[in-house]
């Protein structure tokens, strides 16, 4: 079935922005909800800026542990 409507479907915007027709939806649903205002809080849409700094921490914390095991391996490879 074809549509009369020149604009785009939901469908052909998400494949070309490379997501998923429903995140598209939600956008739409999001700007409607808001009075045709974009909310947008930035990168991982985090709740808040001390979610955003919490989630930071924690990606830090695991990359700091898993260079501190890669260096105990070495240690002990390195030490036979």
């Amino acid at each position: 079935m074809y549509s009369i409507n020149p604009e785009p479907c939901l469908h052909q915007i998400a494949q070309q922005f490379g997501v998923h027709d429903t995140t598209i939806g939600g956008w739409v649903k999001s700007y409607k909800e808001h009075d045709d205002q974009v909310v947008v809080r930035g990168s991982g849409n985090y709740a808040s800026d001390e979610a955003k700094e919490i989630a930071h921490l924690k990606k830090q914390l695991r990359d700091t542990q898993d260079a501190l095991n890669v260096l105990k391996k070495a240690i002990s490879i390195l030490g036979k």
